[in-house]
């Protein structure tokens, strides 16, 4: 995979689907609001819900949140191994575009390998959500994937993880799940 090329495509506004822990993911670079507009006319869901963002390490969404301790970044990175997407604290200049309505971000480290290597290569955090139209099953596959959105996403070829549900969304404040 030639990751360049990738992070190359990312940075013009390009938008992906690719593989996560339990179905194909959209993504895009988070800081290119055309890309993340593009995502959601695309699954057909509204901003204001907001998107989850996935990383590799916690330097990759730092910019989003609120400061975390060493420890508070130890259990956002453990937490990736549960495929837990914690709703964080964000910093003031944290874009709409992503959190939508809300004061928070969700923030995953994810635990797949193709996509903590993919958001290595590209260098940055990438918006996740499910290559899917709103209220409708996600994309397990490749072929799935260029069924649906044809040549507007360029679709990476690899392999679905074993999860057999979307990641548990939890309240970092108070360790509530939304999502389970």
């Amino acid at each position: 995979m030639q990751y360049r090329n990738i992070a190359a495509y990312l940075a013009q506004g390009g938008v992906i689907a690719y593989p996560t822990e339990s179905c194909y993911g959209l993504g895009c670079d988070p800081a290119n609001r055309k890309a993340v507009l593009r995502i959601l006319k695309l699954k057909q869901r509204p901003q204001h819900k907001g998107l989850i963002l996935i990383a590799s390490n916690y330097a990759q969404v730092a910019r989003y949140l609120s400061p975390l301790s060493t420890e508070q970044q130890k259990k956002l990175h453990d937490a990736g191994k549960n495929a837990i997407t914690y709703l964080m604290p964000v910093r003031q200049s944290a874009p709409r575009w992503l959190r939508g309505k809300h004061d928070t971000l969700a923030v995953r480290m994810s635990a797949h390998p193709f996509a903590r290597t993919l958001c290595r290569g590209a260098g940055s955090a990438l918006v996740s959500t499910s290559a899917n139209r709103s209220g409708m099953k996600p994309a397990k596959t490749y072929k799935e994937c260029r069924r649906l959105f044809g040549s507007q996403v360029w679709v990476l070829p690899g392999r679905v993880g074993k999860r057999k549900r979307p990641s548990t969304i939890m309240s970092w404040a108070d360790g509530r799940i939304l999502r389970g």
